[in-house]
């Protein structure tokens, strides 16, 4: 039987502190994920749910997005992954009687890991204007409010469309279909906090938003370089795949300001070598200050540049522009700036370039440890400067790989859910659905708060995701929230977000990739892409948690007929077969043509990608471009620390799966900063004292995440971490990367004081 869940909210701010490992996965990761699953599910679940992760006829696993390869194993989940299925199989139910029982304001006092142990949503729920409890309410009457709530506004740009990346390629078409319908592109999505910098780098440099490689391309490589990113926690699988990188002569550098387990030795437990004693993956560890990841690579495209015959000649004549101001600026870093950016030593710095100079195919992969500064398009730019100089994209084994988090974040983006839409897609558009839609751009996630905030937005819907949570200036947004005419949550599961509400709220609960999807057509299906451009099907196989649960392509459709009850768009077909919403993508989207012929094919379709599959750079030049912006890095103050928000090992992105990160050493609390030995103890601060987190910004404010363990840990000097969403709060609203105007919260000022509240008992 699944236990029950937890019926106090545990403390999370006396956690107890060990060691970190150097080893990750292996038998600790088996048992955990078992554990966490048969806690969830019960035995006899657990078995029939994770044996269909990720295979051709299941269902893609909803914690991320990296790709499979055409041979699966039996299990082809990692131990997060395993989390992420068992929370949304789980057999804990949050029906009307737990509504009635918890208000508004006392789940407000909750934590979010409490909110999402309570299990799955069964029912809509209704929270009235000035009640204190959401009460049922039946479909019908939960679109007619939406639609009520819409029709009243003076302009559809007072609607916000958010989109989370769990979200189907069908729904997310359907969904993008419906605000445009009714007048908007205000369509903020999770990119617009993670990815928005690569995508905006690489639309600009090699003229196509994604990565330019396959899971081939990393088992072919000769060197990968793993900058701002940690896969043994966020992306798993990926350790595998470096693993065989590896097999075949593969150099790894890691580039972090935090040594991870995962990078250092990989304990595959689908091998019995791997169980045994594992691989060791990084070749060479480099420890860089936060946000010094640009200045680093431009010294090593000086450093190629240097370099008798480094440079692929033919390549660079042939196939880039803007070579000249890019070596005229490259030529001018310098080594002493460098390193006082990066704080590495110069012998790393050359022992990298010997590894590089080495490799005739090499491949950059990052995440959220790239994007997430003021200077992240810049700082990627240059990453593309560094492959472009020795030919290595459009090369097998070679190219660009932003790593993505969401399992369909890029398909979303795919699929047309965007605030700044292409002016081609808009055409095709109306081409195949008759309507002009709007062609001013809408807000972004950052804007949308602004909006909301400032009375310019009244009504707030999201398809999924835990927006409140995961948006910065914690304090902002919930008080923007609040100041909306309605709020709406299509979800799962109960989050933060359901809790910060506007006037009125609602919550509308759905399927899981999990659970069947029968329709009026029959038997459905959806599908996702990955990281790596893949498109393929997700089948969900369990009975749905609830005989009230709609999917998210009938919310969509029930709720746009609702809003324009004469619509000529047939949104009842589309509610009743998703392959009539394919067909229209295939005449829409690009890449898409014969959609359901392609998408049957067991494992799916790699869309078509013109630098990777031709070396043609779609970009204003007709070539890929080489770009010169200035260096730019953190300046720390004296007596402050760089602070980097960042998960734990139990938690995938706001969802919290438990308290514990056994990787770094943490357990049982949340409520920890990592710093090094020594800058604690230069600010005063032994490990296991208390301190309050206080963000600095250029404005004068400050904000305050209050009472942290102080934890000793090998950190890059003067730089710290803490968790999010617990340290959103310290992120200003204004604090974005320049051109994606996405939340820098990987390059904090921070200054630690002591805590203002009492230490825990013993």
């Amino acid at each position: 039987m699944a236990t029950k869940p937890p019926a106090s909210d545990p403390a999370q701010d006396a956690p107890r502190v060990t060691a970190p490992r150097h080893t990750a996965a292996g038998l600790p990761a088996v048992g955990h994920s078992l554990r966490v699953a048969q806690q969830q599910m019960g035995l006899r679940r657990t078995a029939l749910t994770l044996l269909r992760v990720n295979q051709k006829d299941g269902f893609d696993c909803p914690g991320c997005a990296w790709p499979e390869g055409d041979k699966r194993h039996t299990a082809e989940f990692c131990e997060n992954g395993a989390k992420a299925v068992a929370e949304e199989a789980t057999l804990r139910r949050v029906g009307p009687d737990f509504f009635a029982a918890h208000s508004v304001a006392d789940l407000a006092e909750r934590s979010g890991y409490w909110l999402g142990q309570q299990g799955r949503l069964t029912g809509p729920m209704h929270l009235a204007e000035g009640a204190s409890h959401y009460t049922p309410v039946s479909w019908d009457e939960a679109f007619r409010i939406v639609a009520e709530e819409l029709t009243a506004l003076g302009s559809p740009d007072e609607a916000v469309f958010y989109t989370s990346g769990r979200t189907s390629n069908e729904a997310a078409f359907l969904y993008q279909l419906f605000a445009r319908e009714f007048g908007t592109n205000n369509l903020p999505d999770c990119s617009n906090m993670c990815h928005e910098s690569s995508g905006s780098a690489l639309s600009e440099t090699i003229g196509v938003g994604k990565g330019s490689v396959s899971l081939e391309d990393l088992h072919r490589a000769d060197l990968i370089i793993v900058a701002g990113q940690n896969p043994g926690t966020n992306h798993p699988r990926m350790l595998s795949a470096l693993e065989k990188a590896k097999a075949g002569g593969a150099k790894i550098i890691s580039v972090n300001p935090l040594p991870e387990a995962g990078l250092e030795r990989f304990k595959n437990p689908q091998t019995p070598k791997g169980l045994a004693s594992g691989t060791a993956l990084t070749d060479l560890f480099l420890q860089i200050r936060i946000g010094g990841d640009q200045a680093l690579f431009r010294l090593l495209n000086k450093l190629i540049l240097e370099t008798e015959g480094a440079l692929d000649d033919s390549f660079v004549a042939e196939h880039t522009h803007g070579f000249e101001d890019f070596a005229k600026a490259a030529r001018e870093a310098d080594w002493d700036e460098t390193l006082a950016a990066t704080g590495l030593a110069r012998a790393d710095v050359e022992e990298a370039l010997r590894l590089v100079l080495a490799s005739e195919r090499t491949i950059v992969c990052w995440a959220m440890g790239l994007t997430q500064h003021k200077h992240s398009v810049p700082t990627i730019r240059e990453v593309v400067n560094f492959l472009l100089l020795r030919g290595n994209i459009g090369r097998p084994g070679a190219g660009v790989c932003p790593v993505r988090g969401h399992s369909n974040v890029q398909g979303d983006r795919t699929m047309g859910i965007f605030e700044r839409p292409a002016p081609a897609f808009l055409d095709a558009l109306e081409r195949e659905f008759g309507f002009a839609p709007p062609r001013a751009h809408g807000y972004d996630v950052v804007r949308a708060i602004r909006a909301l905030r400032d009375g310019e937005a009244k009504v707030f819907l999201a398809m999924g995701g835990n927006f409140v949570a995961a948006s910065p200036d914690t304090d902002v947004t919930e008080a923007a929230m609040r100041r909306a005419r309605l709020t709406v949550h299509v979800s799962t599961k109960l989050n933060r977000s359901h809790v910060v509400t506007g006037a009125r709220a609602l919550i509308l609960p759905t399927l899981g990739r999990t659970e069947r999807d029968l329709q009026a057509g029959g038997e459905q299906f959806v599908t996702v892409e990955d990281s790596m451009g893949m498109v393929h099907a997700s089948r969900g196989r369990l009975a749905p948690a609830s005989p009230a649960l709609l999917s998210e392509p009938a919310i969509v459709a029930r709720l746009a007929r609702a809003v324009r009850p004469a619509s000529p768009l047939p949104w009842e077909e589309f509610a009743a077969d998703y392959g009539r919403v394919r067909d229209r993508i295939a005449r829409v989207v690009p890449g898409f043509e014969d959609f359901n012929a392609r998408v049957a094919h067991p494992g799916g379709f790699a869309l078509p990608h013109a630098p990777r599959d031709e070396r043609r750079f779609p970009t204003a030049t007709g070539k890929a471009n080489f770009t010169a912006a200035p260096v730019e890095y953190p300046r720390l103050p004296a007596g402050r620390l760089l602070l980097q928000t960042l998960r734990s090992h139990d938690q995938y992105n706001t969802t919290i799966y438990g308290l514990d990160d056994r990787y770094r050493g943490i357990t049982n609390g949340r409520r920890v900063v990592l710093v090094h030995p020594e800058d604690a103890t230069a600010l005063g601060y032994e490990d296991g004292a208390y301190a309050d987190l206080v963000s600095e910004w250029r404005d004068g404010t400050e904000r305050r995440a209050p009472r942290f363990r102080v934890v000793h840990y090998p950190t890059a000097r003067g730089c710290a971490a803490a968790y999010y969403p617990e340290t959103n709060v310290l992120v200003p609203l204004d604090a974005t990367a320049d051109t994606s105007n996405t939340p820098a919260s990987k390059s904090l000022v921070v200054r630690l004081e002591p805590s203002r509240t009492d230490a825990p008992a013993d």
